[in-house]
């Protein structure tokens, strides 16, 4: 077997049911330079023993999952939405001190859907850039970029009202790039007609924090969020968007994030193992194309 790229980072969610040592421990053995966490297991174990598992493993760190989840309107549920996420910026600049050479301090924000009983998305996005205005200070401060995700629409009532990359773009525009970006995850974005030029402008804007990959085929689980599989066993142009993301001047680790129960269900260890092997024949083999 060949070694694994050296852009590879495993995410967390890949081996969702392995814990942080674990996870740690996989990743290092199978020769991967890289992961991204997830909060509940770090939050498991604290932060501090976290962190010191981290250095310990000789990891990078490339990503935090997650932040956000603040499209509700003002009240309890919001203050503590945002006081939750003031801590995943503390976690995510440890981590990230505690990675190895390489690491970056990227929290990825999940918006959030539609608060129960509204239609209206358009107010919802405007509390997306409401809460990231009120957390942007914070973020800069720790030398967090808080990571904007947009999330396939059909996540849009439940899960994430920002849809597609340019409505993330449009949120982060006004903000320091170095504080605001935005996420690309393959799965997500793949269908949308207008996906590469979004792509071009999060390079030109400074914007591009993290891309992830993963493929899409149907038919899609009956839980829709656990439909990715591994790179190249679907119909993702992953070629075309590697190419337009290396083109940006990207040049940060590459995370593989699958939700699939199929996944979870075997050895961490294998999981890892045939991430690193369809991430070499598909992704890897565009990096240089």
């Amino acid at each position: 077997m060949t070694a694994p790229h050296p852009r590879l980072s495993i995410n967390q969610a890949t081996i969702k049911h392995a814990d942080l040592a674990t996870a740690l421990q996989v990743t290092a053995d199978a020769g991967v330079g890289a992961i991204g966490l997830w909060r509940e297991p770090v939050q498991k174990v604290g932060l501090a023993t976290a962190a010191r598992m981290l250095t310990d493993s000789g990891l990078r760190f490339t990503t935090h999952c997650r932040g956000g989840f603040f499209t509700m309107p003002e009240g309890p549920d919001r203050r503590a939405s945002i006081d939750d996420n003031r801590v995943a910026i503390e976690e995510t600049a440890a981590l990230a001190a505690a990675g190895a050479a390489g690491s970056t301090a990227v929290l990825v924000l999940v918006a959030g859907g539609l608060p129960a009983g509204s239609r209206d998305l358009t107010g919802a996005r405007e509390r997306v850039r409401d809460a990231i205005g009120e957390l942007a200070s914070d973020a800069a401060a720790a030398g967090v970029t808080l990571a904007i995700e947009p999330l396939h629409p059909m996540y849009a009532s439940d899960r994430c009202v920002v849809s597609t990359l340019g409505q993330a773009l449009d949120i982060a525009e006004d903000f320091d790039p170095t504080t605001v970006g935005v996420t690309v995850d393959a799965f997500h974005i793949w269908w949308d007609p207008d996906v590469l030029a979004h792509v071009e402008r999060a390079g030109r804007e400074g914007r591009l924090a993290t891309y992830q990959v993963c493929d899409w085929k149907t038919p899609l689980a009956a839980d829709v969020l656990l439909s990715r599989h591994y790179p190249g066993d679907g119909v993702i142009d992953l070629r075309a968007l590697t190419h337009a993301v290396i083109a940006t001047g990207y040049d940060r680790d590459i995370e593989v994030e699958i939700f699939n129960e199929d996944i979870w269900a075997t050895e961490p260890e294998d999981a890892v193992a045939r991430t690193a092997d369809t991430f070499g024949r598909t992704v890897a083999s565009y990096l240089a194309t």
